[in-house]
C-alpha cells in the first residue's frame, strides 16, 4: 500500500498531462477507479487481496504506458510511427481501464454477494407478507 500511492498520485498526474481531448473522459474514469481501489483497500485491508492483480500489475503497466506517452506525445516532430505508438498506447490503456474496473469489480465481490443475498430475504419476506394479507382477505369474504 505504501508503494501504491506514489505510484497512483504518478499515474494520476500523467493521466491527467495527456493532452488527447477525446479520450477525457476515458482518463477521467480511470483516475476515479484507481482512486476508489486504493480508498477501498486503505479503509479496509483485508481487500488487498481481492486487489492483488491491481497493485502488482495493473497499476505499474498503467503508470508505465502513461508515462511514456506523455513524454512521446510532447516531442516537437512526430512521424507515422510515433503517431501509431501513440494510437496503440491509448488503445491498451483502454484495454487496462478495463481490466481495472474488473479489479474494482473483485475488491466489491463480497459486498454484491451479500448484498444479493438481502434482496433475496427482503423478497421473500414481501412474498410471505403479500400472501399472508391476501389469505385474510379471502377469509373476510367469505
Amino acid at each position: 500500500m505504501d508503494e501504491a500511492k506514489p505510484k497512483i498520485s504518478r499515474l494520476h498526474k500523467a493521466l491527467i498531462s495527456i493532452r488527447h481531448i477525446p479520450s477525457l473522459k476515458q482518463r477521467m474514469e480511470f483516475i476515479r477507479i484507481t482512486r476508489k481501489i486504493y480508498i477501498l483497500t486503505k479503509k479496509e485491508p483485508k481487500r488487498f487481496y481481492k486487489a492483488e492483480r491491481f497493485y502488482f500489475s495493473h497499476l505499474d503497466s498503467a503508470v508505465e504506458l502513461a508515462e511514456k506517452y506523455v513524454f512521446l506525445s510532447l516531442q516537437p516532430k512526430k512521424d507515422r510511427e510515433l503517431e501509431n505508438s501513440l494510437f496503440e498506447t491509448r488503445r491498451t490503456l483502454e484495454e487496462l481501464k478495463t481490466s481495472i474496473e474488473n479489479d474494482l469489480y473483485q475488491v466489491l465481490s463480497d459486498d454484491i454477494d451479500q448484498l444479493h443475498f438481502e434482496l433475496d430475504v427482503a423478497k421473500h419476506s414481501i412474498r410471505k407478507i403479500n400472501e399472508s394479507q391476501l389469505h385474510e382477505e379471502g377469509r373476510r369474504l367469505k
